[in-house]
């Protein structure tokens, strides 16, 4: 059911206000850019600063005989805030579309911060016994259910007011502040170990990380508040009641194909941001520090292509950047990965030739993720569509690995999993139609550049 506006409430059901749609000038859009782009920074190294200290943590809330089990609860811990995501979308999705893009992203940063700082805070199994891994996971799922809301929501806030002709450019953003977040959680797990012995990160180390989050949560709200919320909804005139459940009457089709596109990119980015890691420390036995550094480099490295890679999507099309990275993952994973055990300088190799390809697939994803959907449950259906994908493929990709090559016994078997996915994400990325791809946002009057659109995924493997 869709209501329409009133000259007292711009959309929305009684109750539920929404900011009008704007034309946004160039400030403006470099502004929801930076607020949109720097709240993610944030959202992600607060949820993933766990992934990195995985390997400290384990003993400390699960203390089994074999460090191996240990590591794995602590991963399948990691997992469960990726059962909560879709949960968060949907409540998420239904803040932005119903009352802007704006509330509901400054309602995600302020989850996350406050879920962070609680794990920074909490005992231990030698202080409280059962309860503490029951409250790890709790805050887990917290953190999970925050981060439900993020992607999408920052994705659709730029989507709709970055002008057609630059909108890759500007959403590569959302992927860049992923990748600076991950790269600044590896970054502090570095200087922690760095600085303090292995007696005192496993005393009080590992809590710096969380804590630092609060300060730095304050900041980033600061800069989201003083944002022009644009809400592309209204431009039609009704928004809906329900967007989860138009969602799911009318857009099944966009929820599925973004579905399938989200375990590729999720699949493929989490084996690089949380497994080659562990991999390098504990398959190939390298220490930890110099790996740390390697995952700092590597992941910024390949977050700062994205603006590049952003610029040439505007030219070449979307579809067509996304296919260079999902053949890009076909085609060196399995070398790459070869080459990790051979000394740290080959081993920075094989984990750039791995993760260069989210450069392109990232921006891809969440250039074309928006345009899947009607502006008026856009949040809902980017959000709710993207996580589908994280929970089976981002949360699982780290334990599916360990346990692969676990149980094979072969320290190159987890490059399947990454095969697998790139593989679904190939086949859905050539089966999306140019015509599923919509523009009705406050840019829809504005000449929009079918011409550089004009190489699809098809063409590209043809060539």
């Amino acid at each position: 059911m869709m209501v329409q506006n009133s000259d007292k409430l711009s959309a929305g059901a009684v109750g539920s206000p929404a900011p009008v749609a704007v034309s946004p000038s160039g400030r403006s859009i470099r502004k929801v850019a930076l607020g949109a782009g720097g709240g993610t920074v944030l959202e992600f190294y607060d949820f993933s600063i766990y992934g990195y200290l995985a390997v400290v943590m384990s003993p400390l809330f699960f203390p089994f005989d074999d460090p191996v089990f240990s590591l794995l609860a602590a991963l399948a811990v990691f997992g469960t805030a990726y059962f909560m995501r879709p949960l968060g979308s949907v409540v998420f999705g239904h803040v932005g579309d119903r009352y802007g893009r704006k509330t509901a992203l400054v309602a995600t940063l302020l989850c996350m911060g406050l879920a962070s700082t609680a794990m920074g805070l909490l005992p231990t199994y030698g202080q409280a016994g059962f309860l503490a891994p029951v409250l790890l996971v709790l805050v887990r799922m917290i953190q999970g259910f925050s981060a439900g809301g993020e992607n999408g929501g920052a994705a659709t806030f730029v989507s709709e007011v970055a002008p057609p002709s630059r909108r890759a450019r500007y959403g590569s953003v959302i992927g860049l502040g992923g990748n600076i977040g991950f790269a600044s959680a590896a970054a502090m797990a570095a200087m922690m170990t760095v600085l303090t012995t292995d007696e005192q990160m496993q005393s009080w180390g590992w809590r710096i990380p969380f804590l630092l989050s609060f300060p730095l949560t304050l900041l980033c709200l600061w800069i989201r508040r003083t944002l022009q919320d644009s809400l592309a909804s209204v431009t039609d005139g009704a928004v809906d009641e329900s967007p989860l459940r138009a969602v799911l009457r009318d857009e099944r089709r966009s929820l599925l194909r973004l579905a399938g596109l989200s375990i590729a990119v999720n699949g493929t980015s989490y084996f690089g941001f949380t497994y080659l890691s562990i991999h390098l420390t504990k398959t190939d036995g390298y220490d930890a520090v110099p790996v740390y550094w390697i995952a700092v480099g590597v992941i910024a490295l390949t977050g700062l292509l994205m603006p590049l890679t952003g610029i040439l999507a505007d030219r070449i099309g979307t579809r067509t950047v996304g296919c260079i990275g999902l053949v890009g993952y076909l085609i060196l994973t399995y070398p790459a990965m070869m080459l990790l055990d051979d000394g740290l300088g080959w081993a920075a190799l094989g984990f750039f030739l791995i993760m260069v390809n989210t450069s392109f697939l990232q921006v891809a994803v969440f250039t074309m993720a928006p345009r899947l959907f009607a502006a008026r449950h856009r949040y809902t259906g980017v959000a709710v569509g993207y996580n589908i994908g994280v929970m089976i493929a981002g949360g699982t990709a780290p334990f599916v690995s360990v346990a692969l090559a676990e149980g094979t016994g072969h320290a190159l078997a987890p490059a399947s999993f990454v095969l697998g996915v790139a593989l679904l994400g190939l086949f859905t990325m050539v089966l999306t139609p140019r015509k599923a791809l919509v523009a009705d946002d406050a840019h829809a009057a504005a000449p929009t550049p079918v011409a550089r659109d004009r190489a699809s995924c098809g063409e590209f493997l043809e060539k």
